[in-house]
C-alpha cells in the first residue's frame, strides 16, 4: 500500500509539473491560467492552509486539496494542449524542477497581501465588537 502511495504522490509531482508547463503556454486562457498559478503555487507552498501539525486536518489539504485542485486544473485544459506538456514534462523528467526565485517571490508576496487582508478583516471586526460592547457598557 504504501508503494502505491508513493508512486500516486510520484505520479501528482508529474501532473503539478505538466500543470506548469500549460501555465507557461500561451495559448492557455488568462482564467485558467490564474486557476493552474493558485493550484501550482498552493502545491509548493511551503505554507498550509490547515497547518500540518493539527491532527488529521493537517494533512487534508494536501489528501483533498492539491489532488482536487489538479483534477480541476486537468478538465479545464484542452487536451491537445496538455498532451504536449506531458510529453515535454516526460522528457525533462530526470531534470530536477527549480521552482525559480519569481515564483517563490509571488507566492510570498501572494501570502502576504492574503495574511494582510485576514488582518484587516480581523482588526475591523474586533473593532466592531468593541464599539458594541462598549455602547452595552454605557447604557447601565
Amino acid at each position: 500500500m504504501i508503494n502505491r502511495l508513493k508512486i500516486k504522490v510520484r505520479d501528482l509531482k508529474k501532473e503539478t509539473y505538466t500543470l506548469y508547463l500549460v501555465y507557461k503556454d500561451s495559448r492557455v486562457s488568462w482564467w485558467k491560467r490564474l486557476f493552474l498559478g493558485l493550484v501550482i503555487g498552493y502545491s509548493f507552498c511551503p505554507i498550509d492552509l490547515i497547518p500540518d501539525f493539527i491532527p488529521i486536518l493537517g494533512y487534508l489539504d494536501d489528501l483533498v486539496l492539491v489532488p482536487l485542485g489538479v483534477l480541476v486544473a486537468l478538465r479545464l485544459i484542452p487536451e491537445e494542449i496538455f498532451l504536449e506538456c506531458r510529453e515535454k514534462a516526460m522528457e525533462e523528467k530526470n531534470q530536477d524542477i527549480p521552482i525559480g526565485r519569481k515564483t517563490v517571490v509571488v507566492i510570498i508576496f501572494i501570502w502576504v497581501i492574503g495574511l494582510g487582508i485576514i488582518f484587516l478583516w480581523i482588526l475591523d471586526l474586533l473593532k466592531i465588537v468593541l464599539t458594541y460592547f462598549t455602547i452595552k457598557i454605557f447604557e447601565f
